[in-house]
């Protein structure tokens, strides 16, 4: 927009801050998790790529959990540097992988993707994804009431993915 006063002209410039989005080219926001991601079908977790990253991105951590199954944790991936746009199929089951990528303690008690294992029905599965101003120091494996603690006045962006998985 231009604003001319008293013989000067100025420019104003409104930029919209970019928000930081999440997504997996296999299944869309609402949609089905592919039957292979479950926990007793392959347990394979899925291929997930996000955008529009925050400037003061330091890192990223990742969240699964079933809000259906009284927020039962799926998968914890944290200390994913911030150069890192996706995470790739078939996610590596180490709790520490040469990057520096670390995973915290999911449900299951293991360090590790652990899979949709609705107990009966159809449950929603969300991915969150967090982008953090620091890299997490906090001893490995930590659960999610820790991580959380540990990420408390660093996130400087956030995205969700929801999708369902049924028997």
């Amino acid at each position: 927009m231009a604003f001319a006063a008293a013989g000067y002209s100025v420019l104003f410039y409104c930029s919209q801050a970019s928000a930081l989005t999440l997504k997996s080219p296999e299944f869309p926001d609402g949609g089905e998790i592919p039957v292979k991601a479950g926990y007793k079908m392959g347990n394979i977790s899925p291929c997930l790529e996000w955008a529009e990253v925050p400037t003061k991105t330091a890192s990223f951590v990742l969240i699964v959990d079933d809000p259906d199954a009284g927020g039962w944790v799926h998968w914890i991936v944290y200390n994913i540097p911030a150069s890192v746009r996706s995470i790739r199929e078939g996610f590596p089951a180490e709790n520490k992988l040469k990057d520096g990528v670390l995973q915290g303690l999911n449900s299951f008690n293991e360090s590790a993707y652990g899979g949709p294992c609705p107990p009966s029905g159809v449950h929603r599965y969300v991915f969150k994804l967090y982008a953090l101003d620091k890299i997490i120091d906090i001893s490995l494996k930590p659960d999610r009431t820790r991580l959380l603690k540990a990420m408390s006045g660093h996130i400087v962006g956030e995205a969700s993915l929801t999708a369902t998985y049924g028997k």
